[in-house]
């Protein structure tokens, strides 16, 4: 019989696209999870997908590899569209040896990076793997170590967006980490460096998967992860509503989205969203929720240090990021894990052409022992830093306390904002007035027949003469003080004057010092 080329081709596909097998596919529905390549279906847009690696094989021979097929060495790799955009995508096929890493799985992925970096397009992965393939050994972790290599240099250049549909363990974890988002699928999807019986072999804890690494606890404990999603679908359609606010790459601005809302909408409701005493919680989201976009606004994070909010939201149809202090958790209160969640959001903005818009109500730092220990310092540092290298426009919203070096902190003019506006509730002082009273006037207080009541009248007076917007308008930290109704188009208008942008910092090392 003649050698048919065409027919080999085609058999060998049927034989790649088959993956696992019948009764494994079966088994991935059974536990709630789509196929690898059902995945990426829903992921692209229909009909994009070009596979890239679908006829690598791996060369291991060790403990019987020599003998065993793993169709596309249990990873689906290439490039597609999402709402007509390039992209680059990975999906781990965990019907195919449990979807483990080798030399050649890796290759795979590590080929992708490239070519996402060398063509400026974001790159997704679709992670379901049981980690290391212990039958390659060294030639599995060399294969993580150069995925994590790449990870770091495509790193403020290109989006990197991971999302946990099933296991991901050990070393393995470290990869979708060093990306910019991460979105796991709750009940099947789980993180960890140390799984459940190493835990109990080592420190006698028992936890389940779902305890110490599943969704809730990777976003609610520990944020390490940015999304949590129900089922594999939602997840999905979550990266393409994700990937609406971002650019290809950090040479380009974000898509303008057509917006039906007027810039110059006014907004009565937030005359009265702030409480007039200044010891009451509001939830700052419905301000930021009325300013933007309708239903524009994408929170990063929730659930995770909530004293601070964060997100992706639209002015005219052009993507901003949101900054926010949330006087609803601990009065606003700046702390470790919201200084880390905030720092890391403004200069993933900052490296992608982001406008930032801040808003401020915050009393100061988090006090107590736990704080001091834990390195407040050392973590509030990296807000500072963050804000005062982001190059972006920047316009600072002052709504009511800004105090002391929190108020700095939160994008202050002299970290570098571009425009500040303030509303007439705003207290811009070194401390509250309370607690400023007891220094400035501790003698009179002390020899005062009711110090409660003279304590509360220097308070007073103090708020009056020092903690207003208009002593910090007049040296020229602000630049407005507004009627909050006019915010949304204030802002806008802000936003226009700063289109052109141009702002440069001292030149760092970069490549290699001649020697």
């Amino acid at each position: 019989m003649d050698h048919d080329p065409l027919r080999e081709l085609k058999v060998r596909q049927q034989k790649i696209e088959a993956m696992g097998g019948p009764a494994r596919i079966a088994k991935q529905h059974q536990a709630g999870k789509l196929t690898a390549r059902e995945r990426i279906a829903l992921l692209l847009d229909e009909g994009t997908f070009e596979e890239i690696g679908a006829h690598i094989r791996h060369r291991s021979t060790f403990f019987g590899l020599d003998k065993q097929d793993i169709p596309a060495d249990a990873v689906v790799t290439g490039s597609g569209r999402i709402n007509g955009r390039v992209v680059y995508v990975f999906s781990q096929d965990f019907t195919v040896a449990g979807g483990s890493l080798g030399e050649m799985h890796a290759q795979k992925i590590q080929h992708l990076q490239d070519l996402a970096l060398k063509t400026g397009s974001p790159i997704i992965g679709l992670n379901d793997s049981g980690g290391a393939r212990i039958q390659e050994g060294v030639d599995a972790l060399s294969g993580y170590g150069e995925i994590f290599k790449r990870n770091t240099w495509s790193s403020g250049v290109i989006p990197q967006i991971t999302v946990i549909m099933g296991p991901s363990a050990g070393g393995a974890v470290y990869s979708p980490a060093l990306t910019d988002f991460i979105i796991m699928v709750r009940r099947t999807g789980q993180m960890f460096i140390t799984g459940p019986q190493v835990i109990k072999t080592v420190t006698g804890e028992e936890v389940t998967g779902e305890q110490i690494g599943g969704a809730d606890a990777q976003i609610r404990k520990s944020g390490v992860a940015h999304f949590a999603a129900n089922n594999d679908e939602e997840a999905l359609q979550l990266v393409r509503h994700l990937l609406s606010y971002l650019p290809n790459n950090n040479r380009e601005l974000p898509m303008v989205v057509p917006s039906q809302d007027p810039l110059d909408r006014m907004i009565p409701f937030l005359g009265q969203v702030v409480p007039q005493d200044a010891n009451k919680p509001y939830d700052v989201k419905r301000i930021i929720e009325h300013v933007v976009d309708s239903g524009s606004f994408l929170e990063v994070q929730q659930g995770y240090a909530d004293n601070v909010v964060i997100g992706f939201a639209r002015v005219g149809g052009h993507t901003i990021g949101i900054v926010a202090n949330q006087p609803r958790i601990l009065a606003g209160t700046m702390d470790i894990n919201g200084s880390d969640k905030l720092a890391r959001f403004v200069r993933f903005c900052d490296a992608f052409n982001i406008p930032l818009v801040t808003f401020v109500d915050t009393p100061g730092y988090l006090p107590g022992t736990a704080q001091e220990y834990g390195g407040i310092i050392r973590h509030g540092a990296k807000v500072l830093f963050a804000y005062a290298e982001a190059t972006v426009p920047k316009v600072t919203v002052i709504l009511r306390k800004a105090y002391g070096g929190a108020y700095l902190a939160m994008c202050s003019r002299s970290l570098g904002a571009d425009w500040v506006l303030a509303w007439p509730t705003a207290e811009i002082a070194v401390m509250g007035p309370e607690g400023a009273a007891n220094i400035i006037f501790r003698d009179i207080i002390n020899h005062a027949e009711d110090p409660v009541a003279m304590r509360q009248q220097k308070a007073e007076e103090y708020r009056e003469e020092f903690a207003n917007p208009y002593v910090a308008a007049s040296r020229g930290y602000i630049d407005a003080v507004i009627d909050p109704q006019e915010t949304r188009f204030r802002i806008a208008r802000a936003l226009m004057t700063l289109t052109n942008k141009r702002d440069d910092r001292p030149h760092k090392k970069h490549g290699n010092i001649p020697l």
